[in-house]
């Protein structure tokens, strides 16, 4: 047997108030995986960019790797 329920956003709001702390989490959680693929995207949207490149990317890295490894070497 299905059951719907319909109420508003403030009645939402009322009865997540008077949840206790771990039913709070749970909804937290669920809504944070639920959420996560849009804000996943807003976030890439937001640092994409056309100034790096494989190449540079790859200079980097070995820069890096080049000052760790010298700094062990010492």
């Amino acid at each position: 047997m299905n059951l719907t329920l319909a109420i508003d956003f403030n009645q939402l709001k009322s009865l997540i108030s008077q949840c206790g702390i771990n039913e709070k989490k749970e909804i937290v959680q669920m809504l944070e995986k639920d959420t996560f693929p849009i804000r996943l995207n807003r976030f890439l949207e937001k640092i994409k960019t056309d100034d790096l490149n494989l190449d540079d990317i790859t200079a980097e890295v070995e820069a890096v790797r080049g000052r760790r490894y010298g700094a062990k070497g010492q």
